[in-house]
């Protein structure tokens, strides 16, 4: 059969079907993303320590340039890809640390940095940021004043 189709003598009738359309469309995309957002508020930030380890694993593939240091550093990595409460600049990070933490034919200066720069960035960039709190009013200890 297919859609049923308006003639063009009807364009009042051609507005209210696209914005039935559209609202359908919005309707479901939003049904469909309800669990992930509902979700986000239970899932626990990773931890210091967690981040930590995974620096010292990159540290290491990039010294020592071996499949166990750098399938290490791989494998604290790639699940925190999928964290939903993690930042896009810490899975930047994360996607630097995934790419260049392979074991390589030669340990090039290039490559070391490469790591060592991500390495660096991580704690600042992933760490989990305090709850700004309001700065306190200073106490008026003069006593009343009168201005004039």
């Amino acid at each position: 059969m297919g859609r049923p189709r308006l003639a063009d003598s009807q364009p009042h009738a051609k507005r209210q079907w696209r914005r039935a359309r559209i609202g359908a469309i919005a309707a479901l995309t939003l049904l469909n993303a309800a669990p992930l957002l509902a979700g986000q508020k239970d899932v626990p930030y990773p931890s210091t320590d967690l981040f930590r380890r995974l620096q010292l694993d990159v540290l290491d593939c990039g010294r020592e340039n071996n499949s166990t240091s750098c399938d290490a550093a791989r494998k604290v990595g790639d699940p925190l890809m999928d964290h939903p409460r993690l930042p896009a600049s810490c899975k930047d990070l994360l996607w630097t640390i995934r790419e260049k933490a392979v074991v390589a034919p030669t340990n090039s200066f290039n490559r070391r940095e490469a790591l060592n720069r991500a390495a660096a960035d991580l704690m600042p960039v992933c760490r989990e940021r305090d709850a700004v709190k309001p700065a306190a009013k200073p106490e008026d200890k003069k006593g009343p004043s009168l201005k004039f």
